[in-house]
């Protein structure tokens, strides 16, 4: 009825378990552990500038460089930056001719 747009089973009942045991919200409730320390202003200014320099650059070329993970580059370019690296392909697709 619903198709993609309905929430699934699962979460449904982890709603429903919330529910039971008192909790009003369906929020996630705050999670306790390191916060992310790499995505800093600093490095997401190094990470433009880098890319401003070369953008061919691989997010692993990119991320070896400022010594951060391949996750913090990634979450720096598309959250941050709001931008999107292209898959560049070493050989582009063959076109076959219409006369073969």
């Amino acid at each position: 009825m619903y198709g993609v747009d309905a929430v699934s089973k699962k979460c449904v009942f982890e709603w429903l378990k919330r529910f039971r045991d008192g909790k009003e919200d369906v929020k996630d409730e705050p999670r306790s552990g390191r916060p992310p320390i790499s995505t800093t202003p600093d490095n997401i200014e190094r990470v433009r500038r880098i890319l401003e320099e070369d953008r061919r650059l691989s997010l692993r070329m990119i991320a070896e460089e400022l010594k951060i993970s391949l996750d913090s580059v990634t979450n720096i370019i598309r959250e941050h930056l709001q931008k999107r690296k292209k898959k560049v392909y070493a050989f582009p697709p063959l076109r076959r001719s219409s006369n073969v």
